[in-house]
């Protein structure tokens, strides 16, 4: 059986072009570009809470670094290191070969370095930083939505969620929307592209993680405003599915990993040529309004209010 050592050197040591010094001793040596300030996020996927027993190693692989360069980019940040640090039940090759495929795949394709962390024997439980550089002047954050900005969304919110009730048998999707659903569960794309070109357009942004309502909640409430979500100019939801579940998911769901930003209305136009060249369905959903702070009004078609209780996610709810 391999050790923790060999295990490393086999499936996760890779050469590190955008490092001074990579894997191998105490500390990872980076050298981030002149006039850009680092932007850090970790996030930690436990198994039973974040992820099913069965989920399949190479899609786990992806989505354990997806989440945390969907963080890079809600801050407009370029990636460029990651440090893994994980504990596995037993040195199970085969599994922590097809997990760190996946993890390199999504890796690569964001020209990605990793560079360090750590591996331990217990329950399953990956926790991984990601290291991305901006601008200091145009890095986006949650606390500069504007009165009178426009809510965009970078895409439909709710599939993942509906693919995890589909896994628990809570509804049962047909097969096309099956497979788009489990997509967006286990391989989500985060949007790092968009975050680094919506430094200039947007004022503010988060991804949605936790389902819109919750992480657009953490807008207002750090932007010192209130918003309004008019569910008419939402994505249309899926057919085959009952609405309220639908809605219930698109609402409050999460582990959607799309952009949720504020801009100016002078910058529509921009943000529409934007999402042709990006190819991206960017949706216009709502605004922000002065006041009550940290309040999300839901409306319909005709401006009335819709009661909607279910904000998203809490760990310790």
């Amino acid at each position: 059986m391999a050790n923790e050592f060999e295990l490393i050197r086999r499936h996760f040591a890779r050469p590190t072009p955008a490092a001074l010094l990579g894997p191998g001793d105490d500390c990872a040596l980076l050298v981030p570009a002149a006039g850009s300030v680092l932007a850090v996020t970790t996030d930690m996927l436990v198994e039973g809470t974040h992820f099913l027993p069965d989920t399949d190693p190479c899609a786990l692989g992806w989505k354990t670094l997806a989440v945390s360069l969907s963080d890079l980019a809600a801050m407009g940040a370029r990636p460029r290191w990651v440090l893994l640090a994980g504990s596995f039940p037993a040195a199970d090759e085969p599994w922590i070969a097809q997990f760190a495929a996946g993890l390199f795949a999504c890796a690569g394709s964001h020209a990605v370095d990793v560079v360090g962390g750590d591996m331990t024997r217990g329950p399953r439980n990956l926790c991984l930083t990601a290291i991305g550089e901006v601008p200091a002047d145009t890095a986006l954050r949650r606390d500069r939505a504007l009165p009178g900005d426009d809510i965009w969304l970078s895409g439909p919110t709710g599939l993942a969620a509906l693919g995890l009730a589909h896994l628990q048998e809570r509804v049962h999707l047909g097969e096309a929307l099956r497979g788009t659903c489990l997509a967006a569960l286990q391989r989500p794309l985060p949007r790092v592209e968009l975050g680094i070109r919506l430094r200039d357009l947007a004022h503010a942004a988060i991804d949605v993680s936790d389902g819109l309502l919750a992480d657009l909640g953490h807008v207002v409430e750090q932007s010192r405003a209130g918003a309004e979500i008019s569910l008419d100019l939402l994505p249309p939801l899926p057919t085959g599915v009952e609405p309220l579940l639908a809605r219930r998911c698109q609402l409050a769901g999460g582990d959607d990993y799309e952009l949720l930003f504020t801009a100016a209305v002078s910058r529509r136009d921009d943000l529409v040529a934007l999402a042709g060249e990006l190819q991206l369905p960017l949706c216009r959903c709502g605004r922000i309004l002065p006041a009550p702070v940290g309040e999300i009004r839901v409306v319909d078609a005709s401006g009335r209010r819709v009661h909607f209780d279910d904000r998203g996610f809490d760990h310790f709810a």
